[in-house]
């Protein structure tokens, strides 16, 4: 099974495009509202770049962890940079790519998590991306599929967590009700993936209404 780069980069912008409004109200409910935004301009800079006739080579999803790197606001952006790198050089080393997938997101948690310190249950995106790297890591056919299905289902069980970590933290108990959006917003990279490697999967999207 193939994984197509710059598939996965335009559907998820895409989907983010579809989802912005949905995910800048999370954010409102939790912090100051802006992820819906540097999310999509994240995005809208990785894919405008990748389309450059002067961009010098360079696979998509490496372009999209530059630009989340060097340029994204928020906690989130270098945290998603990280991700989106580790993915792009696992990818770029050969080998089966469900596999590198999989060896690429388990690197990004390792390396969010060094830096930000979060873990499971702390109401972050790592809620989404740890079950989905563990999902990977059992491998088996629909390894992709049940990477967004198992990211969706953490990005859900945020609505019920108390924040430990970050702005929503200052808010206690007021955040309960409604998802993290930087879970969701991993979440939704994975179903991207998933959707894009195998378009007969049955994998909702974990937002939106944006659709294969």
């Amino acid at each position: 099974m193939d994984i197509d780069q710059e598939a996965v980069l335009r559907r998820y912008a895409a989907a983010v495009e579809d989802a912005h409004t949905e995910l800048t109200a999370l954010d409102r409910h939790s912090g100051d509202g802006d992820f819906g935004d540097n999310l999509r301009g994240g995005l809208r800079e990785a894919v405008a770049r990748y389309d450059r006739p002067d961009r010098a080579g360079g696979k998509a999803l490496g372009t999209l962890g530059d630009v989340f790197l060097d340029e994204v606001g928020g906690t989130s952006g270098p945290l998603l940079g990280l991700l989106f790198t580790e993915i792009a050089h696992a990818l770029d080393a050969g080998g089966d790519p469900v596999a590198a997938f999989a060896d690429g997101t388990a690197a990004g948690l390792a390396a969010i998590q060094r830096v930000g310190e979060a873990e499971v249950g702390d109401r972050t995106l790592v809620d989404a991306l740890a079950p989905a790297a563990d999902a990977l890591r059992a491998g088996g056919g629909g390894a992709l599929a049940s990477a967004a299905a198992a990211a969706a289902d953490g990005a859900a069980a945020t609505a019920g967590l108390r924040a430990r970590m970050g702005r929503a933290s200052y808010i206690g108990d007021r955040v309960k009700g409604e998802r993290d959006p930087g879970a969701v917003g991993v979440a939704l990279f994975f179903w991207a993936v998933a959707t894009v490697a195998d378009p007969s999967a049955d994998v909702p999207a974990p937002i939106g209404s944006a659709t294969p």
